[in-house]
């Protein structure tokens, strides 16, 4: 029976990839999207048209309040799609990037970073965990910026700190039901967050080439093969670690 694998934001980016590389190794998908409901189908038809299945359910990952809706979405999906009540690995993905200096900071780009990145973590992992099976995996995102610093990041990089710090505990409290998790904290990322900025502008891109011991930005395929790799078999005994995939930035 193949494993069944929920990853956050997985309409674009860094999520769509990991979708895919699951899917590439026979793992079911459910993907999920804000808004670009148009994207996310077009995740789901590549992942078919590997063999393997998916669905895309709308999700909004800072709207607690939404959570429990989802939660009934999902659980009929898994029963219609895969003929089971659990689902075997969870992603959280999903979020998004605000630049601003801390005397710039809004109240309003605070919580909105906050809202999905830390906390939207913190409650739908819980609303999850009576469908996630026993042995199952949970990865969280993280970011290369909360091991160094660039100007601007200061809210969305804390963000992430608290995440890592968050998984710790999540290992320690459901360990006992066989279930690991850890963190993948990608480093700079040729991908649309930001609007495209390390992707599209020349001379961001080389900043931080500059500071890879590999000499490149990463880009999606660096990332999304990894976490199918840590979703694997192989690496059942990994659990509570912070696993940085950045090329060697700023070492």
């Amino acid at each position: 029976m193949s494993k069944i694998t929920l990853v956050t934001g997985s309409s674009r980016g860094l999520g769509r990839n990991t979708a895919l590389s699951i899917a590439r190794k026979g793992g079911g998908v459910v993907v999920t999207y804000h808004s670009r409901k148009a994207e996310a189908d077009a995740v789901v038809a590549e992942i078919n048209a590997l063999g393997a299945k998916a669905v895309a359910l709308q999700l909004d990952a800072s709207d607690v309040s939404k959570f429990d809706d989802f939660v009934t979405r999902l659980r009929t999906t898994l029963r219609d799609t895969w003929q089971r009540d659990t689902f075997d690995h969870l992603v959280n993905n999903a979020g998004h990037g605000e630049m601003a200096s801390i005397m710039e900071t809004t109240e309003a780009q605070f919580d909105k970073l906050v809202n999905v990145h830390f906390k939207g973590v913190f409650f739908l992992t819980q609303k999850l965990l009576p469908v996630l099976a026993d042995g199952g995996r949970i990865v969280n995102l993280s970011s290369g910026l909360t091991r160094v610093s660039y100007p601007g990041f200061s809210v969305y990089s804390a963000a992430k700190g608290a995440v890592e710090i968050l998984s710790i505990y999540m290992a320690k409290e459901l360990g006992a039901r066989g279930i690991t998790v850890n963190t993948v904290a990608p480093g700079a990322i040729a991908t649309d967050f930001l609007g495209g900025a390390v992707r599209d502008m020349p001379d961001l891109n080389k900043e931080f080439a500059s500071m890879i011991a590999l000499g490149r930005v990463g880009v999606p395929d660096d990332i999304g093969p990894m976490i199918a790799s840590l979703l694997s078999e192989d690496n059942r005994w990994i659990t509570a670690q912070r696993i940085e995939v950045s090329g060697g930035q700023a070492i």
